[in-house]
């Protein structure tokens, strides 16, 4: 299949409700999600969930898709800092290479609690990056099996943190395309994946065969799971969201415009 045929989508579980039974119709991309943004530029396929400050990095090029993102309206679950002392007593910080919305929101914050910590960028592996430093930030698949294996060490849940101070849901994933993309197809792209997503939440059945799958992938329970699907990530991005969004890429990315959306009417 071509690129015009391809779904980019992050290799976590986070988007999983999205992308369910759709390989039959599209090829599926899976990827980290900072490679996400360089497969979307250079044409290796039609959409992506790609992090929003790299959104914001590449907003003459690229447009948003509505309805769709990776979005928490509190705890996320996911994009936690681990340590072995607070936050405020933490020397050093090890940053994962596989992400830039999670290391721009945890620089937020710091600037925000007057704290200047040494940020270095590592792979993501948490006894390595905690070999290193005082703090690991971890996102995706592994921070949620981090926090079963350590709860001990979770030290912050970026979600919440922005939650509380902004009083926003954090969108740390926008579904996005090149701005020269075919809109009919972008437009089917957009009605398959918004499907997909309304039968995980409508039909139990579905439900449960997602939650089963995706516990399988990482090791995770599937009470776990369904806490986190139900309670920290979802994959619908609603008019608070949007809010959220637009005050995410201009107080912490810096991005003067509103985002600039896809017309799917």
């Amino acid at each position: 299949m071509s690129w015009k045929r391809t779904l980019g989508r992050v290799s976590f579980i986070n988007c999983d409700p999205v992308f369910h039974s759709l390989e039959d119709k599209w090829r599926i991309l899976p990827a980290p999600p900072t490679w996400l943004t360089g497969h979307l530029l250079r044409k290796d396929c039609l959409t992506a969930p790609i992090p929003a400050a790299d959104y914001a990095k590449n907003a003459d090029s690229l447009q948003l898709i509505p309805d769709l993102g990776i979005v928490s309206r509190g705890e996320v679950g996911s994009v936690l800092l681990f340590g072995k002392r607070p936050i405020d007593q933490m020397r050093d910080i090890a940053l994962p290479s596989d992400s830039s919305s999670s290391k721009s929101l945890l620089r937020w914050i710091l600037e925000n609690m007057s704290l200047d910590p040494r940020l270095v960028e590592m792979g993501p592996d948490l006894d390595s990056m905690l070999t290193a430093c005082d703090g690991a930030l971890i996102i995706g698949n592994r921070a949620l099996s981090s926090s079963i294996e350590h709860p001990e060490l979770v030290q912050l849940d970026l979600g919440s943190t922005w939650n509380e101070l902004v009083n926003l849901p954090m969108v740390f994933g926008v579904f996005a395309a090149r701005s020269d993309s075919p809109i009919e197809l972008i437009r089917e792209a957009h009605g398959d994946m918004l499907s997909q997503y309304e039968s995980f939440e409508q039909d139990i059945t579905i439900r449960k065969a997602v939650v089963r799958r995706s516990s399988q992938k990482i090791g995770l329970g599937e009470d776990r799971t369904e806490l986190y699907f139900q309670n920290e990530v979802s994959n619908k991005l609603d008019g608070k969201s949007r809010m959220g969004l637009s005050h995410f890429l201009a107080e912490v990315c810096g991005m003067s415009d509103e985002p600039d959306w896809f017309d799917l009417d």
